[in-house]
């Protein structure tokens, strides 16, 4: 038998939504993050359109200009490929990263964090001795080193963003789990004889999501980020077009064609500013008390 707070009843949810609409629409920089947010996936979803074939193959002469072909509208770089066919498919590689990534983390963070909020005592300290053993370790430091082992697939590549990112949400969610396992609704759910996975799973865990949602989108842009960093340095997956691949392409021809890098570079802050925005709106839709603080 699942309890439900008088905040969560079902019947309420359109309403819910509604003001939480409300309150996101209110901050210009979060409709504006999220107007960037919908480009980047329309321009994920329309990547097939710019380059149904293949985005790595060559469509012109060698480092064309911006503007001086409509084929190539935003020029080729020095291989002939199209730079405004990378830029599209280069998003689908970023979104699919920083969503898997992220939800790699959450889960992971979310399970240890949960485990060692409730529980508490043996198992808190031996998951936070865990924690903190990974987060000695630079996070960029440990995922070179986890490229390294494993390779640089996009698969491996996911998989280690992932690895690096969850210490975060995991110290996130267990002080969550500690503020609310005294509750009342947690002790109604107890003296019913409520097993301690669905008290976990079903109980606490949708009253501690609204922190998490919004962090995950600041793990979505860090995805993004580390991705782009192991490509400029020649350790990302040369079988993908990404923006990070472009960039680090770009570098040899920085100073007589410095649109091969610059391109995919304001596509990437462009990207990481709208997931950036979108946690600010979602931090203020869903902690309305901690603005007005």
């Amino acid at each position: 038998m699942t309890l439900l707070s008088s905040d969560t009843v079902p019947a309420k949810e359109p309403a819910r939504f509604l003001v939480f609409w409300r309150r996101f629409k209110r901050s210009r920089t979060a409709l504006l993050g999220l107007i960037l947010f919908i480009l980047v996936v329309l321009m994920a979803l329309t990547a097939g359109l710019v380059e149904p074939d293949d985005p790595l193959r060559r469509a012109g002469d060698p480092l064309t200009p911006p503007f001086q072909n409509w084929l190539t509208p935003l020029g080729t770089d020095q291989l002939g490929r199209d730079i405004l066919a990378g830029i599209f498919h280069g998003a689908r590689i970023s979104l699919m990263i920083g969503v898997v990534a992220t939800l790699l983390s959450i889960g992971i963070g979310v399970v240890i964090g949960a485990l060692s909020g409730y529980f508490g005592g043996w198992i808190d300290d031996v998951l936070m001795r865990i924690t903190e053993a990974f987060q000695t370790v630079p996070n960029f430091v440990l995922l070179l080193t986890l490229v390294a082992i494993l390779g640089s697939s996009i698969e491996y590549i996911i998989l280690a963003i992932g690895i690096v990112s969850w210490t975060a949400p995991a110290r996130m969610v267990r002080a969550e789990f500690m503020s609310l396992r005294g509750r009342e609704f947690v002790d109604a759910a107890r003296n019913l004889g409520v097993s301690n996975s669905a008290i976990i799973f079903k109980e606490i865990l949708p009253n501690a999501l609204p922190p998490i949602i919004v962090y995950a989108s600041v793990i979505m842009a860090l995805s993004i980020l580390l991705e782009s960093a192991l490509a400029f340095l020649g350790l990302g997956d040369p079988n993908y077009a990404s923006w990070g691949n472009m960039i680090g392409q770009g570098r040899s021809v920085l100073r007589t064609a410095a649109y091969c890098a610059v391109i995919p570079g304001l596509a990437i802050v462009f990207t990481v500013l709208s997931f950036s925005l979108l946690g600010e709106g979602l931090n203020d839709a869903l902690n309305p008390r901690q603005k007005k603080q």
